[in-house]
């Protein structure tokens, strides 16, 4: 088994390490983050960040790449307090990828990529309407993370938009159902296929498989 310590990382050259470190956590999400800035115009941006905070209330958090060059995605939330997740499928995993593009501000990604942007009951913020799984968030708090510069936005969610194939009858979803893709790394994309669901886990039980409530 390899053994790399902090200092083998540091000194790997760039490529490497950002491929190594990006790999390690495993497979994330791959989500489209749709913003647009005070006079309306769009941007559309793949980020593999997102992460769940609480039901709770429902809060969601995601992290942002330094702010030393111009962040368009973070700027626009900044500055409307709203943003939308829209998740990624294997009909548009392309086009997803290539929102990572250094588009000047000017230019929406949504026009450069092949997407298409849509409003939906007079949230600020534009969704994917390719996207069948999508989110509507209001920003509530930014945390920065002073080791890296990087910055930690957490959001409320304030609507939720389904395929009907999507929601399940116990409140789970059903992401095979629309193809949905995760990322490991920074640019690979895989299919989700459905392996095991287990009911909640008590001591002494032993794990109680429960199935799908769907074919999967």
């Amino acid at each position: 088994m390899h053994h790399l310590t902090a200092a083998d990382i540091q000194a790997f050259d760039k490529i490497y390490r950002l491929n190594l470190v990006n790999s390690i956590t495993g497979y994330k999400p791959a989500n489209l983050i749709g913003t647009a800035d005070a006079s309306g115009a769009t941007n559309v941006a793949i980020f593999s960040s997102v992460v769940h905070l609480g039901s709770d209330p429902a809060v969601l958090g995601m992290v942002t790449r330094p702010t030393t060059v111009p962040r368009h995605t973070y700027e626009n939330i900044r500055a409307t307090g709203c943003y939308t997740i829209n998740h990624v499928h294997e009909g548009f995993v392309g086009a997803a990828h290539y929102t990572s593009a250094n588009f000047a501000r000017e230019e929406s990604e949504f026009a450069a990529c092949g997407l298409t942007p849509v409003y939906r009951d007079d949230f600020p913020a534009p969704y994917v309407a390719e996207s069948h799984i999508s989110v509507g968030l209001r920003l509530q708090e930014e945390l920065p993370i002073r080791l890296n510069g990087t910055v930690l936005l957490i959001g409320s969610v304030e609507h939720v938009y389904l395929a009907p194939e999507v929601l399940q009858p116990d409140g789970s979803l059903h992401l095979g159902a629309v193809a949905d893709v995760c990322i490991s790394g920074l640019d690979g994309y895989h299919r989700v296929e459905p392996l095991a669901r287990y009911a909640f886990a008590r001591a002494g039980q032993g794990p109680q498989p429960i199935g799908w409530t769907v074919e999967s």
